[in-house]
């Protein structure tokens, strides 16, 4: 499917921050500054009877909120919020229209995520629905002309259930400004590397554990420190500073 794609059909419609429509761009020389700088090309609405759950989530990564389609699209931008290399996310970026085949095409990918590593352009869609032939003919020529420009394209479905809960858990601590900044310099500052959750929090003489454990949660949301995600959360969890 993907050698169908005529390359030099290739184009790019977006929506700039101010609401201006920029349509049918060369997609080959669309920077990724405008890119990056578009508002969402769609918005969702809410209707009864609707089938997926959409909303906003306010993203520590852009300051701002995010909007998602589905319980599947919060997971993913969950884990972008979480991901220190991720410093920019864009959501319903941009329209891409191609020919394929001999016929029109168009699709609008759920998030763009600037990266240190560069530019990734992201699909979510369940698993059982990967093998539906249009979504395959959909994201094999989207695949093709994203990796045309070197970026990376990543078709993401479901996550490991545990890892999920606990970056959603440590997403509840994600507000850098409701933390004291001094009882948060003091935990950069005490010996934690190897020490397990449950001795952290009662690590500060004349600090409660109800106020430190917030502020242990939240520096492991800023990979200050970190701990392994793929068990539950317990006091026996250990802190491992990052280089």
């Amino acid at each position: 499917m993907a050698a169908e794609l005529s390359v030099a059909s290739i184009t790019v419609s977006l929506r700039s921050a101010s609401g201006r429509l920029v349509e049918n761009r060369e997609w080959a020389g669309s920077s990724i500054g405008g890119l990056a700088g578009a508002a969402p090309w769609r918005t969702f609405r809410w209707y009864r009877g609707q089938r997926h759950y959409s909303g906003t989530y306010w993203s520590a990564t852009m300051r701002d909120h995010v909007i998602y389609e589905s319980r599947l699209e919060l997971a993913r931008l969950l884990f972008a919020d979480f991901d220190p290399s991720v410093r920019r996310i864009v959501a319903q970026p941009f329209l891409l229209k191609a020919e394929v085949g001999g016929a029109a095409r168009k699709h609008i990918p759920d998030y763009l995520l600037v990266t240190d590593e560069g530019p990734v352009v992201v699909d979510v869609k369940p698993l059982h629905r990967w093998s539906k032939p249009e979504v395959a003919l959909t994201f094999g020529w989207t695949r093709e002309a994203v990796e045309l420009r070197g970026w990376k394209y990543e078709v993401w479905s479901e996550p490991p259930a545990v890892e999920l809960e606990n970056i959603r858990f440590l997403s509840g601590y994600r507000r850098d400004w409701l933390f004291d900044r001094g009882l948060v310099d003091e935990l950069r500052g005490a010996e934690l590397d190897g020490v397990s959750l449950q001795r952290a929090v009662a690590c500060l003489p004349g600090r409660s554990e109800e106020q430190v454990r917030p502020a242990v949660y939240h520096l492991l949301w800023t990979h200050e420190f970190t701990v392994d995600l793929d068990r539950p959360f317990s006091p026996a969890h250990v802190l491992r500073r990052t280089a």
